[in-house]
């Protein structure tokens, strides 16, 4: 064991949904930290300008196709992976996406969309990603969350649902498999500028309003997230099981006045 506790040399970490946004920014992170990398995405040619990003740094990268909402799909990847490297020490379960609408607008086909992507899709991987991870009896298993899972938000029925599920998810995994050496946890961002919102950044009013609320006053910036994936990844987490991390400025904490505050 070495005795940085942090020190992620010699394994190997899967992140689903690396073709773009935070996907990236956590395998870059778990990358400096010395790890190598399996990076997946719909379209595994997407992936080519961060892979040589990666192996620049050092670290080799295998780039394979997934469409979580294929279970057919997950298989090869798990297989592919496997082939690649001897072990799999890391799974960082990102794969994800949004519908932004009113609840009265929300389609059937919509609400699928998010729990096929964001929930069942992240089950299924993690089952894959885990057969290969138990019989060596050590893994890490990190699910990406929101602060949707504890807060609900108006427009985000479908979103918040699906990260609700991943927090309940994550504790039954935590239980399922914590006893074989594999830990289960979740982080949980909270408002960070994606693909996803990032047109709700183009209202200066809207930041105003948002940046109200988190008590540090600012919304979160990617690399505030490295921290939090390298420990999760890491030794260091290593009585650490079935919890949620939530990385949101402390957002969640409610953030409503009870004072009045003097302005000038």
């Amino acid at each position: 064991m070495s005795e940085n506790f942090f020190d992620l040399t010699g394994q190997v970490a899967v992140v689903t949904g690396a073709s773009r946004g935070l996907g990236q920014y956590f395998a870059r992170a778990l990358a400096r930290a010395g790890a190598d990398l399996v990076l997946t995405s719909r379209d595994a040619n997407a992936l080519t300008p961060f892979v040589k990003e990666i192996e620049a740094l050092g670290r080799r990268a295998v780039p394979l196709a997934l469409d979580v909402r294929d279970h057919d799909s997950i298989q090869r990847m798990a297989e592919q992976a496997s082939a690649a490297y001897e072990q799999l020490h890391i799974l960082v379960n990102n794969a994800g996406c949004n519908v932004r609408k009113p609840a009265l607008d929300i389609t059937w086909d919509d609400w699928n969309l998010v729990l096929d992507t964001n929930l069942r899709g992240s089950f299924f991987v993690a089952q894959a990603i885990a057969r290969q991870m138990l019989p060596h009896g050590y893994g890490r298993i990190i699910n990406i969350g929101s602060v949707t899972s504890v807060m609900g938000y108006a427009g985000l029925a479908p979103y918040t649902a699906s990260r609700g599920g991943i927090r309940q998810l994550t504790m039954s995994l935590a239980a399922d498999w914590g006893g074989q050496g594999v830990t289960v946890n979740c982080l949980a961002p909270g408002w960070f500028r994606t693909e996803q919102n990032k047109v709700l950044y183009e209202d200066a009013g809207w930041v105003d309003y948002l940046v109200e609320r988190i008590p540090v006053r600012r919304p979160g910036a990617p690399n505030d997230l490295d921290g939090a994936v390298v420990f999760l990844a890491s030794e260091a987490s290593r009585y650490v099981t079935g919890q949620t991390l939530l990385i949101d400025g402390g957002i969640s904490t409610g953030a409503l006045r009870a004072t009045v505050s003097k302005r000038s």
